[in-house]
């Protein structure tokens, strides 16, 4: 029985070292992604006015064409890549989220079942 006891304290310890490796990490990711939201915003809206501009200004020409062909099919593809860079961004926040919730539950319980068992 000591034995058992002894392998399960060392799961239990395991586990209590992965969960605080976990909360560390999702605050840092979530630090990542707000930051990645917000630069992959700026991206987007500064292509999307970049791809507008000659249409509701009437200015086709500063230092380049804005209605040259390359051009806007190079900003597409960038403004593309912006897109999905927003997208993996949000989809690693609400995941950090979701994750921070669910440990915080867990440790709620985990503080239930102590007062439990201590009385």
């Amino acid at each position: 029985m000591p034995e058992e006891d002894s392998q399960r304290q060392s799961i239990l310890d395991a586990h209590e070292e992965f969960i605080q490796h976990i909360e560390k990490g999702s605050s840092k990711i979530r630090t990542l992604s707000v930051t990645t939201l917000v630069v992959g915003v700026l991206l987007v809206v500064s292509y999307l006015y970049q791809l507008v501009l000659p249409y509701t200004t009437g200015t086709t020409t500063v230092t380049v064409n804005l209605l040259d062909p390359t051009l806007q099919a190079t900003e597409i593809v960038v403004l593309v890549i912006a897109l999905a860079w927003l997208y993996v961004a949000l989809r690693d926040y609400l995941f950090t989220t979701k994750l921070a919730r669910a440990i915080s539950d867990i440790r709620r319980q985990e503080r239930e079942i102590e007062k439990r068992i201590t009385g």
